[in-house]
């Protein structure tokens, strides 16, 4: 079970459906053209020069329940403009039916993919058409970090030639750090900007007699992989982004100095009983869905929680996002050459069987209304630079984008990225040997072992 699976299954509150299901597009326009001065209605007029009419086209992919509502509103847009019947299904089994379907040859025209490993195995099997250099070099101008992304969609072919399979459109961000705003300013704090800062402000809540850091690692049968997240935190943060690559590619080993270094920069929050609310031994234990609701007690038993952007699911009933509990972006060190790296997730889609449809659905959603229309709804962040930040549905919503959007690295999670036994395996159960004090230099050379084990 990967992290992001191990996270879904703890977020049914979003309202997560579990079964094969898909509805009707035979439903209104959530915005209607032309009427709200926020949306980019130029690029929706645009479509109507594709002439799809009697054009059908099969979509398939991850979102069910609420989400399916979503991704069939952006889809209405296209629908409505061009003329084309499009068919999405959802499948909380898409990673294991999408296989199937590709290699009996009955695929979906587009597949949307919440791991990339998945649409780079399908694209060396020769099971995804290359969306072409056109695609390719739109993604690099017009996303933020766009070489990121582009190289996240760019995989090897049947014959090992690199090609760009996957079109990233919707975006989870990782590098959040949730606090208080009461509680800093009742205590004079300001948001840190930089790593230094940070690391500054952790000391000062020590002086002050408080405890900066609510960190929980529990999470049932896959507990250690937040600490996972913090790790790839750090590499981002000391590394250069192809260092980051080769350690998730394991072309450097993962008892590296460099991925030791990244651990043990975890452990110098995780390890040390005067930054963690129950000390350090409390930290493998604790359970991440209760980890932050430290924040919210008076006192507060902790003043900050780095987690993804999901985690205001678990925090106490009634907090009102934006006052009671706010973010900021986990900083990058102000004396490393490495800009702005942000840590995330995300979906790809490509195309499993092509057709004239399905490049005109792929050319969709480069278009700003494909992204405007879902984030004026919710659940959905884009480093598209050509769509207006006014158009997300709330503030929160907001800010995410724009962490996004002034990144200059994006990099995917890198234990999703990993073999299964090693991402979501050996890294996790390591990851909980050190919290409770094995060195990071044992630790990081059993995982290696694992890793050795699988060639």
């Amino acid at each position: 079970m990967k992290k992001s699976t191990a996270v879904a299954a703890f977020v049914c509150a979003l309202g997560l459906g579990t079964a094969l299901s898909g509805i009707s597009h035979a439903q209104e326009l959530a915005f209607k053209p032309g009427e709200d001065s926020r949306f980019n209605w130029a690029s929706y007029e645009a479509l109507k020069g594709m002439d799809l009419s009697g054009e059908k086209i099969t979509v398939f992919g991850p979102w069910t329940g609420a989400d399916l509502e979503l991704v069939e509103g952006m889809i209405a847009y296209f629908e409505a403009a061009t003329g084309a019947d499009v068919e999405y299904t959802g499948s909380d089994s898409f990673e294991q039916q999408i296989v199937i379907d590709t290699q009996a040859g009955s695929p979906a025209n587009v597949a949307v993919f919440p791991q990339p490993g998945l649409a780079a195995d399908l694209a060396a099997k020769g099971l995804l058409a290359p969306l072409g250099d056109e695609t390719r070099d739109w993604v690099a101008q017009n996303y933020a970090a766009g070489q990121s992304w582009v190289d996240l969609g760019t995989y090897s072919d049947k014959d090992g030639n690199a090609g760009y399979f996957a079109f990233p459109f919707k975006a989870d961000v990782k590098s959040l750090v949730w606090y208080s705003p009461e509680n800093f300013e009742d205590a004079g704090y300001d948001v840190p900007q930089t790593m230094e800062e940070l690391k500054e402000l952790t000391d000062q809540i020590v002086a002050d007699g408080g405890t900066p850091w609510c960190i929980g690692l529990g999470s049932g049968g896959a507990t250690g992989w937040p600490a996972t997240d913090w790790v790839e935190e750090f590499m981002l943060r000391t590394q250069a982004p192809d260092v980051y690559d080769k350690w998730v590619r394991n072309e450097i080993p993962f008892n590296d100095p460099a991925v030791i270094g990244a651990i043990e920069e975890f452990g110098a929050f995780a390890r040390n009983d005067d930054y963690v609310d129950g000390g350090a031994e409390a930290v493998a234990t604790t359970d991440f869905r209760d980890s932050p609701k430290g924040l919210f007690t008076s006192p507060p038993k902790c003043y900050m929680h780095r987690q993804a952007s999901f985690i205001p699911s678990f925090f106490p009933e009634g907090t009102v996002l934006g006052e009671d509990a706010d973010f900021f972006y986990f900083p990058a060190y102000a004396g490393k050459d490495l800009g702005k790296p942000v840590l995330g997730a995300g979906t790809l889609f490509a195309i499993t069987k092509d057709s004239k449809g399905a490049r005109a659905f792929i050319d969709y959603l480069k278009s700003p209304i494909a992204h405007e229309v879902w984030m004026a709804r919710s659940g959905f962040l884009t480093p598209h630079k050509g769509v207006n930040p006014d158009t997300y549905a709330n503030e929160t919503l907001k800010k995410q984008g724009a962490i996004l959007t002034d990144a200059t690295t994006f990099r995917f999670d890198g234990s999703d990225l990993m073999p299964g036994k090693i991402g979501a395996g050996a890294f996790w159960t390591g990851m909980v040997d050190y919290a409770g004090g094995k060195p990071a230099a044992d630790v990081t050379a059993e995982i290696q072992e694992n890793w050795d084990a699988l060639k």
